[in-house]
């Protein structure tokens, strides 16, 4: 517990030192945000495991904790530091391509939760994942103020509608950020569709904690609408994965698996009721916080989904995996439906295998769409 209060000071005090030079740019905007943007670091090194963040990485993205649309390529623990882009074009440049998993986080939207929910991930695929940060504005005070917080899911179109008021107000123009007017999908969300669509990028896994599965299911139905060939290809190699809020992804999808926890009612109320969890981690909350208890093990979780049921095109994945389970020493998670068990036994380590069933070969080039709106509507079948 000492290194995530650790780590949660230290980006405070680091965002404390940068606060000046932000006041140059939107004054009014950012000093009405800032009280909420700290409460939401706070909440976010509750809910993740920021202690597997170092000091120098807390202290190198303190400046964008709030930045919605930035995106970082965060490594796994000991292979190397996070990175910060701004753009699309500059997350290729700086080795974007090379993430295999494409992570969202919910929460307080902050660039500390969605590195360290990141950082778990790249963990269980030992590979680099790209992870979109949610950010906070002025919109997502409109919105918390008519329940956002716990009814999420169910005010989806509100948020969008509002981002006028944060480009109005001078937001920072990272992302997938338009000129012109602001679009009716939310700027994360058009962030984490333009990642889906650019050609130059393959992703193997997608996945959401909390709320940034309802920002991957809106950029999902988006680009289902434009571009039909692309989403198509992308459901026959990538495997879905929800932590903490099961949402409606488009028919095309049938490789979704649905993690909750045993005892997470905040998840279960922002969740679709006609979709029954795939997995539920026994004695389990909402936050996937190792120090804390009753958390949700993100990293030994993923890693018993692709032992037991590996992405398409690499059956043979999830080959040899107890000897690294075995060792986890998390609680079971107990699944509501049938799925295959993972084989026992091996020399080969669990941790190369499931790399192998993210590096598939890359997926067929398709020209990126343009950006539409959002719809959640419910499959005739969950998933």
């Amino acid at each position: 517990m000492f290194q995530t209060a650790f780590t949660l000071s230290l980006t405070q005090f680091a965002r404390t030192l940068s606060l000046p030079e932000r006041l140059q740019h939107s004054p009014l905007r950012n000093l009405a945000l800032e009280g909420l943007r700290q409460r939401n670091l706070a909440l976010d090194a509750l809910f993740y495991d920021v202690k597997v963040i170092t000091p120098e990485e807390a202290f190198y993205i303190s400046d964008s904790l709030a930045a919605e649309g930035a995106i970082l390529i965060v490594p796994p623990s000991g292979l190397g530091a996070l990175t910060l882009c701004e753009t699309i074009d500059e997350f290729v440049l700086r080795g974007g391509g090379n993430a295999r998993a494409l992570a969202v986080a919910g929460i307080g939207g902050s660039a500390l939760g969605a590195a360290a929910f990141a950082r778990n991930v790249a963990d269980a695929i030992d590979a680099p994942v790209a992870v979109v940060v949610s950010g906070y504005g002025i919109a997502d005070a409109i919105t918390e103020a008519f329940g956002g917080s716990f009814f999420f899911g169910h005010l989806r179109g509100l948020r969008p509608l509002l981002e006028s008021l944060d480009d109005l107000a001078g937001r920072p123009k990272v992302g997938a950020q338009r000129d012109g007017t602001a679009a009716r999908t939310s700027l994360d969300t058009r962030t984490v569709q333009a990642l889906l669509a650019d050609p130059r990028l393959s992703f193997r896994l997608l996945t959401g904690h909390s709320k940034g599965n309802l920002v991957l299911s809106a950029a999902l139905h988006n680009l289902c609408k434009q571009d039909e060939a692309r989403i198509t290809e992308l459901a026959r190699h990538a495997k879905i994965v929800t932590i903490g809020a099961r949402i409606a992804m488009p028919p095309v999808f049938t490789d979704v698996v649905d993690v909750t926890g045993e005892w997470d009612w905040f998840g279960e109320i922002n969740s679709r009721a006609f979709i029954h969890a795939d997995r539920r981690v026994a004695q389990a909350w909402h936050h996937t916080n190792t120090d804390l208890g009753g958390h949700l093990p993100v990293t030994t979780t993923l890693m018993e989904i692709l032992a037991a049921s590996p992405v398409a095109g690499n059956q043979k994945a999830g080959e040899h995996q107890a000897a690294r389970l075995g060792a986890a020493a998390e609680p079971a998670a107990i699944p509501e439906t049938k799925s295959p068990p993972a084989p026992a036994g091996g020399t080969t380590t669990a941790i190369e295998k499931v790399k192998k069933a993210i590096s598939a070969r890359p997926m067929p080039s398709a020209q990126p769409p343009a950006f539409g709106p959002s719809d959640d509507t419910p499959p005739p079948i969950p998933h």
